[in-house]
Parts: C-alpha cells; structure tokens; sequence
C-alpha cells in the first residue's frame, strides 16, 4: 500500500471520527444507535456491575503467578488492592505472592486483610495457614488450617497441608551448629 493509500484511509478515519463527535448520535459497526450527549435517548451503559477496578490487575497476577513470576504477580496484587482494596482476592493473591518472595513481613500484612474481609472463607485460611507452615510456625499453621479443616473438610489442599503440618511436627530440630 502506498503512502497516498495511507494517507486516504487515515483521513477518512479522522473524518469520520470528527463526524461522529460532532453529532447528537452516531451509529456503531453493526448499525446500533451511539446516543450522544444532546441525544434524546440515554447513553449506553458502560460499566459492567459485575466488573471491578481490580479485575485486569487480579487476572494479570494470576498469570504471573502461575508462571512463577512472583515479583510480576505481585506488582499486579498490589496495583489491585491499590484500585479496590476491599477486593479479597487481590489481598490473598499479593500475600500468597509476597509468600514466594519470601518477604513474610509483608505477607502477614496482606494475609491479615484478606482475613478480615473473607474470614470464614477456606481458601483463605489454607493459605495463611501454609504461609506459617513455610515459617516453621506450626502452633500458628495448625489453628489456621483446623479453621479450614472445618469449613471444607473433603478439601485435598487442605487435607495435603495439614499432612506436611504432621510431617513436619514429627521431623527432628536441631540447634546450633
């Protein structure tokens, strides 16, 4: 294509969009009527109720994580909670990242967040309750995921934790040396 062949379409894209702003309405590619600020119809509704700021974020960290890109994940998990910070999910993402990374400081922060807006939730719990297993915390690991236990019992990532819990309880501590 040539540059005059460029220019063309780019000018009829310009134009159109001039158009179109110019307008009370406008019509959309599959010939729907855009209602326009002095329309006498409302205007589409943009916002998805079920939608939240944090989704994209909370979406890229999974895949992050996932990828085992825990410092990625949790750039995402914190630009989540930054946008909507009473989003569960984020909070137990950036903590189970923050996990990874080993920064058990901040882990606690965001484990303790996301407890207080999902307390009775299992997934939650579990998570905490591995983070203080990853510690050696075992007081703290086995009263979180007895909570859990108890809310899903026929869980398999809760009845594997407190499996490494039993293990780990029965392995020999040294000091020193």
């Amino acid at each position: 294509m040539g540059s005059r062949a460029i220019y063309g379409v780019a000018s009829r894209c310009v134009a159109m969009f001039l158009l179109c702003t110019g307008v009370t309405a406008c019509v959309s590619q599959d010939n729907q009527l855009l209602a326009g600020p002095d329309a006498k119809q409302p205007a589409p509704k943009v916002e998805d109720a079920a939608f939240f700021a944090s989704d994209d974020y909370v979406r890229m960290g999974k895949v992050y994580f996932r990828n085992e890109s825990y410092g990625n994940a949790a750039q995402s998990f914190q630009k989540a909670v930054e946008v909507t910070p009473n989003d569960a999910e984020a909070w137990l993402g950036l903590a189970a990242s923050y996990d990874r990374l080993r920064r058990f400081d901040l882990a606690d922060k965001a484990y303790e967040r996301a407890l207080k807006l999902g307390a009775n939730n299992a997934a939650m719990l579990n998570n905490a309750g591995y983070s203080q297993l990853l510690r050696g915390n075992l007081a703290s690991a086995r009263r979180l995921l007895l909570r859990a236990y108890e809310i899903e019992p026929n869980n398999p990532y809760i009845q594997n934790n407190l499996k490494l819990l039993g293990e780990s309880e029965k392995s020999v501590k040294r000091t020193g040396n």
